[in-house]
């Protein structure tokens, strides 16, 4: 797990992502590397040619072989730069269509995580992770992949052809190049650790700004600034630290590898010449061979920083590929259908993140189609109950199904399908009022949206936009207030048409005409389905089947409105403080 909570994926997963995304566009990467096979095997004949013009010259061919074989080097140094061009955009298309699968399959998994694992981890790392790493990923596909298939195939070709030219001259040049190994070496052993320190480091920032900015009225209200910038000053002094320990790393593997390039051309230079001073080779092929191992420092140079940038890269590309872990991780494996809609809360205990227990032994049922009001003074646990029963949270003790399966364990999907739950709090989406609602129903046609908006009293609002359904929302169009993007959320509840809805306090920003209008339209819509819902105004609590008093984390009263009003226990007490008939009494909101 990387310190922000999300995991890491295992090199093994890295490769094995690596190559299934190489898999999926086989055809595109075979001419990549067909292609720079091609343009390395015609940037070959250059030197070798030349080599073979010194020795002809030496013979006694004169003119004639300079004038036969030039042409033959111009030719070959067009066709490589053809066929390099030509190499180069089609690893570039390749790496463009994967990087839009990678960017895809983040967006997917990032949407199939569950709403617990992404709180335990932070937006910040997930934000990083989707924004950073992602473009890392992408650079690296788009610019670094070609580049390393060509210059790797290249320097491949060169090292091949010294010794061809002659084996003793390509085992000089071969163990010249033996400092760049132990370099090479010693580098990647701490290149990876390293770059995934630096990426959990840039997640931490990023989720201290992130969360610094959504609570910053509640930092200036407590007074809490100088905290906070502490708080991002060691972030980043973190950063500070993970960054210049990668670039020590480079600062060793750069300068040894640029003296490296230098001893093999030397070493041949020197040892080759000797051995033409006794006959052992001709000029042309020490020429040669020094010509090739001159030309292998360009794409052994391009390799090796290439190979560096695969490390950040590799790094990021194990930040992405985590997702994947966590969603494999959240126990949603073999978890049959549910049984049915019925919800059976069973001795269920749950304590946030080891602390006291919020909740402390619950026992309720929840029959489909009953429509449920929880109901309690501040801290009773009725929105802790309401997370486990949407399944975001999974009890510390005891059970919470849904038709006899734990709602926790049910993937994504088929949680929504069973249970949404809605809270005070909405978001508007960059986009039209159309690209909102269809979130939830991508296939609605416009009389389905307008019915969802008619459902919960947002038509009339809408209508007035200029555009109505087709008005842009959010930056740069209409902002819509508070009550108005709850109403869109509501709607976007319509249309998916869960079974069990759980409304936390889902209507607490609207007033409370519009908000019994709303609740009452509300059930309208969902007749037939269980709406189980946290009341904030007893109202709800009224117009419901059943009626369950939350008091210090247990279920303390259960049953219709009419029969608690009449039993005089701590329901009554809310009814009648809540009606200005008796003592005050805590408020019924909050958690």
């Amino acid at each position: 797990m990387s310190r922000g909570g999300l995991p890491v994926a295992e090199p093994t997963e890295v490769r094995r992502a690596a190559v299934a995304l190489v898999k999926a566009d086989g055809r595109a990467f075979a001419a990549v590397l067909a292609l720079n096979s091609l343009a390395a095997l015609a940037g070959l004949a250059g030197p070798w040619l030349l080599g073979r013009i010194i020795d002809g010259v030496r013979d006694g061919g004169g003119v004639s072989v300079v004038d036969r074989l030039a042409p033959v080097i111009l030719l070959c140094a067009v066709g490589q730069l053809l066929l390099a061009r030509w190499a180069r955009h089609v690893g570039h298309r390749f790496g463009e269509r994967t990087l839009a699968r990678v960017r895809e399959g983040f967006v997917d998994r990032a949407l199939a995580l569950p709403s617990s694992v992404v709180e335990r981890a932070g937006t910040g790392d997930l934000t990083a992770r989707g924004t950073a790493d992602v473009t890392v990923v992408g650079t690296t596909l788009r610019d670094a992949g070609p580049a390393l298939l060509v210059n790797g195939v290249q320097a491949v070709f060169v090292m091949a052809a010294v010794f061809l030219v002659d084996p003793l001259l390509g085992a000089l040049g071969l163990l010249g190049l033996a400092p760049i190994g132990c370099v090479l070496r010693w580098y990647l052993r701490r290149a990876r650790a390293g770059y995934l320190a630096e990426g959990a480091a840039v997640s931490d920032v990023a989720e201290i700004v992130a969360a610094t900015a959504a609570g910053a009225r509640t930092v200036e209200a407590f007074g809490l600034q100088q905290q906070r910038i502490r708080a991002s000053r060691e972030a980043l002094e973190t950063t500070r630290r993970a960054r210049f320990h990668t670039l020590f790393l480079r600062t060793v593997f750069f300068p040894v590898v640029e003296f490296s390039y230098a001893v093999p051309v030397a070493g041949v230079l020197l040892i080759g010449g000797a051995l033409h001073e006794r006959g052992a080779v001709s000029l042309g092929a020490v020429v040669s061979a020094a010509l090739y191992l001159l030309q292998l420092s360009g794409p052994l140079d391009e390799v090796l920083m290439r190979i560096e940038q695969l490390q950040s890269s590799g790094a990021s590309f194990a930040r992405v590929e985590g997702l994947a872990r966590a969603s494999r991780t959240a126990g949603h494996d073999d978890v049959p259908d549910p049984a049915g809609d019925r919800i059976d809360v069973t001795g269920v205990r749950y304590a946030y993140d080891g602390g006291a227990e919020v909740l402390r032994g619950v026992d309720l049922t929840v029959r489909p189609g009953e429509r449920l009001a929880v109901v309690g003074p501040s801290g009773a646990g009725k929105t802790t109950l309401s997370r486990l029963l949407a399944g975001v949270d999974a009890p510390t003790a005891g059970t919470v199904t849904v038709g006899e399966v734990p709602v926790a364990r049910l993937d994504p999907d088929r949680l929504r399908r069973q249970v949404v739950l809605v809270t005070q709090e909405h978001h508007v989406f960059l986009g039209s009022v159309r690209d909102n609602l269809r979130i939830a129903e991508p296939g609605a046609r416009d009389g389905e949206l307008w019915a969802a908006l008619t459902a919960v009293g947002a038509d009339a609002w809408v209508r007035e936009l200029p555009e109505g359904l087709d008005t842009a929302l959010g930056q740069g169009g209409c902002a819509p207030d508070g009550s108005q993007a709850q109403q869109l959320a509501l709607a976007r509840v319509v249309l998916a048409d869960p079974h069990t809805l759980i409304l936390d306090e889902a209507t607490a920003l609207l007033d409370p005409t519009t908000a019994r209008h709303t609740e009452r339209a509300l059930a309208a819509v969902l007749a037939g389905r269980t709406v189980i819902a946290i009341a904030h105004r007893l109202h709800t609590a009224h117009d419901a089947d059943r009626v369950a008093v939350m008091e210090d984390g247990r279920l303390t009263e259960l049953g219709t409105h009419e029969t608690l009003v009449a039993a005089g226990g701590a329901y009554a007490a809310l009814w009648h403080s809540w009606h200005g008939e008796g003592p005050d009494h805590p408020s019924p909101g909050g958690r």
